[in-house]
């Protein structure tokens, strides 16, 4: 388990997995002779032989008055398309009581979009049913990412089915626009691209500041090629330019940096180097 403080609001990391190399279905550009030549990625966030490491993990975002998950990764029971993901059996939830979340004790989630290594958790295997994982808590989803990908008929394996739908039809939904609030310290960016309705979490207390990227990168080396698309990007150019305005933004900065996929230790500053960027851990 890892944590930071930004002002008052405290913010955990709960894993669910990691992984190095099986990553380039995500990245098909990241060869393993293109990252040797990154040399910072290395040991953190790619092996000696250039194979990528990544990870699936939520943060806990821990204000004064609200308990906040952000993103619930793949979940345990679910069948999906991709081997790796399916049929799950970790400590997940288990981990997050051990670092003081028990899932009851949850106040929001929020999804930075609706793609299904980042809702799987949102509801849980009980006698054959699927149910709220988070029985206390509001669910924060973009109305108009919901909506994109209803009516798209894509439902990426059926994960709307058991993860998605189950807790708009308990009434746990709370819609959101894109740069909703939902603490005095918490705010979500609108960042498009990725998918349509797709958004970071912003955490500002104080002079002190954090934003979790979602899917906006997933991995450090979108620092030094921020051109690279993923198989996923629903508008790749829109996502390109999103990404370049957000490393442009934070560079230089001391705003910590939290990538949702960004392995261990998954947090770090955006620093210019040359004419792009790498990710200071």
């Amino acid at each position: 388990m890892l944590s930071w403080q930004v002002g008052d609001v405290k913010i955990t990391r709960i894993l669910e997995l990691e992984a190095t190399g099986g990553t380039r279905f995500i990245l098909p550009q990241a060869t393993p002779e293109v990252i040797q030549t990154i040399p910072w990625l290395a040991p953190h966030f790619a092996d000696e032989t250039g194979r990528l490491r990544m990870s699936v993990h939520a943060l806990v975002v821990e204000t004064p008055t609200k308990r906040i998950i952000v993103d619930t990764c793949i979940g345990n029971d679910k069948q999906r398309d991709i081997p790796t993901w399916s049929g799950l059996q970790t400590t997940f939830l288990a981990d997050l009581a051990a670092a003081g979340f028990p899932r009851e004790s949850i106040d929001r989630v929020v999804c930075t979009h609706l793609h299904a290594d980042h809702v799987g958790w949102n509801t849980m295997l009980v006698d054959g049913r699927w149910v709220p994982t988070f029985p206390n808590a509001r669910y924060l989803f973009v109305r108009s990412e919901y909506d994109h990908w209803l009516a798209d008929g894509n439902v990426h394996g059926g994960h709307f089915a058991d993860s998605v739908r189950p807790v708009v039809d308990a009434g746990l939904v709370e819609w959101t626009d894109p740069d909703g609030r939902i603490t005095d310290e918490v705010f979500l960016q609108p960042s498009f691209g990725h998918t349509p309705g797709h958004v970071c979490v912003h955490i500002s207390d104080g002079d002190e500041q954090a934003v979790i990227t979602g899917d906006l990168m997933h991995h450090p080396v979108q620092c030094a090629r921020p051109h690279w698309m993923t198989t996923f990007d629903v508008d790749a150019d829109k996502a390109r330019e999103v990404r370049e305005d957000f490393l442009n933004r934070h560079a230089g900065t001391s705003t910590i940096v939290f990538g949702t996929h960004f392995a261990t230790p998954s947090a770090g500053h955006i620093v210019r180097d040359g004419a792009t960027w790498r990710f200071d851990s």
